[in-house]
């Protein structure tokens, strides 16, 4: 393996003109945080298959902490402003990032969405957060 590259397995690259992920900007930085190519695209769908499947709020949180931690991804995940009681009203962000995939930033919140639409307990514990309920 060259001296210049990671020891790991890095994720394939786009298509050119199919992402704007920054992937080459970031393996020419030296000091570039490469833990997204890690995120190969066997792995992507692993993890998003397993997004689907949540079964708690602390489940899902758990899921975003070990996103954090092991690939870098952050993600937030709260009501919205407008107060909206629904799924509509719950606002999934996935924070820009050099290296991840804009079809990769588009898929975790859809499979998270998928999971809130088959556990909508998860969905009405996330409209509760800071609310006057959340005790309750």
């Amino acid at each position: 393996m060259a001296p210049d590259q990671p020891a790991f397995l890095l994720r394939t690259e786009c298509p050119p003109g199919a992402c704007n992920c920054g992937r080459d900007a970031l393996l020419a930085n030296p000091a570039g945080d490469l833990r997204v190519l890690r995120l190969t695209r066997e792995d992507e769908k692993r993890l998003l298959q397993r997004l689907e499947n949540v079964r708690s709020l602390a489940d899902l949180q758990h899921m975003q902490d070990r996103m954090a931690q092991q690939v870098g991804i952050r993600l937030s995940i709260q009501a919205s402003a407008k107060e909206v009681r629904s799924l509509r009203g719950i606002t999934i962000l996935v924070h820009e990032q050099p290296g991840l995939c804009r079809k990769t930033r588009q898929a975790i919140p859809a499979a998270i969405k998928r999971s809130l639409e088959q556990r909508p307990e998860i969905a009405y514990e996330i409209l509760n957060v800071g609310s006057l309920f959340e005790g309750a």
